[in-house]
């Protein structure tokens, strides 16, 4: 759950630079998001890993 929890967090962080980038044009907010979306698949791929790794040792 702790993952879970940093995902929720990694998508607020990027909400506001998601904002500037789409509504005012900023391109340095774009970039932020760019990294940002990179973070959070890295992080949902972790937690698949988790998922899979903790079904199949049931």
């Amino acid at each position: 759950m702790e993952k879970f929890a940093q995902i929720k967090e990694l998508v607020a962080s990027v909400e506001a630079d998601a904002e500037k980038f789409y509504n005012a044009g900023n391109g340095a907010a774009g970039t932020r998001v760019r990294k940002g979306m990179q973070d959070l698949k890295n992080l949902a791929q972790e937690i698949r890993a988790e998922v899979t790794e903790k079904k199949n040792t049931k």
